[in-house]
């Protein structure tokens, strides 16, 4: 096949837009849940344990089920599976905004899960079966990217403005439009593709799957939270187990639900390390947010427009990196973003209490416009690894991949801030305080700055500053951490991906792909 052949026209564009918008919309409606829950939780009356779950129970679903759909869309159609999931999110959408009690809400939050778990996997592996240039495939995953990111800037400005105005439920509606538009011109402008040579889909696999990766996202949520504890971490070894039989059957099974010959291909192993390794730094957000609502006393809306720059650099590096990698070598790119990243970094462990906004800012915008280059870039290099076949498995093991990261992230570096914070903290605890005030001040800032306001001046003020200190002081201890962990992938990329030509230098795939089948042995039609 010839590059002229190969280019992209009219109806692949507008069919990303298609897909690009419904992550946009999702990205956003993901954010404002945050902003939503202290409404939801007073209307319907939900308790703390109600309100975690309402929270989490959807990426439970989502990682649980990302390979098993990524799986099926290669075996009945990845479009077929786009809409199913499609029709699903606007059905749990209007489900969850019009929720009657906490239970529902939750119940709702899964169905929601399960249909991102579509989605998103087929979203990708359609991507690279309408753009087979590499040139523009890697454009075409940077726009859909920076669409995702650009949900997550805009989240808390669009939420903070519609639950000024409308009722909590309204921030469950905002993606159904756009799904609707999924549903209307989906079939005209998306193409079918899948295998049909593949065989059935193996249950057994995958209720190992779901056996192996529910208790362990559980179980890192709950010690991010409370700390290391019997249950979770038992937790965790029994999905450790399950996901050695799971790993064990794909081996010996004729039609794999995780099809292991893709890791043979070194670029795929890499890139999945890579982002693997970038994503677990992305707790470092949370601690920002926290910093700027609890240290320096902003709204949600406040903390959100300060954090904007930072998101907005990420999308236009996310964006611009393919751009940029046609002219310079991937890895040549990758690696100075990634030296920025670290700087980044830096400059947020010279974030103060009093002062440091500046270092926050420039910090934040530093850390995504570096990092930003790598997950663009390497999307492309997993999925376009995978024979065509194959693409919905790899855009499944690469966001089963980030869900992982992203929970043990929270839970390692959660766990880090939250020793220094306590070793920081104690000689600021008044010595009068009841058992129960001071367990609470020593648990987190939250909990020592609801216990401050009910002290005298002075000790609630003592309190007050030692709380906000020892929280800086574990921001700064995480964002170094994230420095070595941005060095790390640093020498893997330098050192892996050095060989790679700038992008459609060749037609050859330069990620080291394992090899395609034979002609007719997949079906792609419009």
């Amino acid at each position: 096949m010839n590059v002229t052949e190969m280019q992209a026209g009219t109806r692949e564009w507008i069919g990303l837009a298609v897909l690009a918008l419904p992550a946009l919309l999702v990205s956003i409606d993901l954010s404002v849940m945050i902003l939503a829950l202290p409404l939801i939780g007073a209307d319907l009356g939900a308790d703390s344990a109600q309100q975690l779950w309402i929270i989490d129970i959807y990426g439970f679903m989502l990682a649980g089920f990302l390979i098993t759909m990524g799986s099926l869309g290669d075996r009945i159609g990845r479009r077929k599976l786009l809409l199913i999931g499609g029709a699903t999110f606007v059905m749990a959408s209007i489900m969850a905004a019009f929720s009657q009690s906490a239970e529902m809400l939750i119940v709702a939050r899964a169905l929601l899960g399960i249909a991102g778990a579509t989605v998103s996997p087929s979203t990708l592996a359609l991507i690279s079966n309408m753009f087979r240039s590499h040139k523009q495939r890697s454009l075409a995953i940077g726009i859909w990217l920076t669409c995702s990111m650009g949900g997550m800037a805009l989240g808390p400005v669009v939420g903070g403005i519609m639950l000024d105005h409308f009722w909590w439920g309204s921030a469950f509606l905002l993606g159904v439009p756009v799904m609707l538009l999924l549903l209307v011109v989906g079939p005209i402008l998306l193409p079918e593709y899948r295998h049909p040579e593949s065989g059935r889909l193996d249950l057994t696999s995958v209720a190992l799957s779901l056996g192996a990766i529910l208790p362990v996202i559980y179980g890192l949520k709950e010690i991010a939270k409370y700390g290391l504890q019997m249950v979770p971490a038992l937790l965790i070894l029994v999905g450790v187990v399950l996901g050695t039989l799971f790993v064990l059957r794909q081996r010996r099974h004729t039609s794999p639900l995780l099809d292991l010959r893709l890791f043979a291909s070194p670029g795929f192993s890499a890139a999945l390390g890579g982002i693997f390794g970038i994503t677990l730094t992305g707790a470092t957000m949370l601690f920002i947010a926290q910093h700027l609502q609890f240290v320096q006393g902003m709204s949600p809306l406040q903390a959100g427009l300060y954090m904007l720059p930072g998101v907005i650099a990420s999308m236009a590096g996310m964006l611009l990196s393919p751009l940029i990698a046609r002219r310079i070598r991937p890895a040549r790119l990758i690696g100075i973003g990634l030296l920025i990243s670290t700087t980044g970094c830096f400059l947020l462990t010279q974030v103060g209490v009093e002062s440091g906004l500046t270092f926050l800012v420039l910090g934040y915008i530093c850390f995504n416009i570096g990092s930003a280059p790598f997950p663009s870039l390497s999307s492309d290099l997993i999925i376009g690894s995978a024979p065509p076949e194959k693409a919905g498995s790899a855009a499944s093991m690469l966001q089963t991949s980030g869900e992982f990261a992203f929970a043990l992230g929270i839970a390692v570096f959660g766990s880090i801030g939250t020793i220094v914070y306590r070793n920081q903290v104690a000689n600021s605890i008044p010595a009068d305080l009841p058992a129960s005030a001071e367990q609470a001040s020593r648990d987190s800032l939250a909990g020592a700055t609801a216990i401050a306001e009910g002290l005298s001046e002075q000790a609630g003020k003592t309190l007050l500053i030692g709380a906000r200190d020892a929280f800086t002081g574990g921001m700064h201890a995480v964002a170094a951490a994230c420095g070595v962990i941005m060095l790390a992938v640093f020498i893997l990329v330098v050192t892996r991906f050095r060989h790679l030509r700038p992008i459609g230098e060749t037609q050859s795939n330069q990620s080291g792909s394992i090899p395609v089948v034979a002609p007719g042995a997949a079906k792609q039609s419009s």
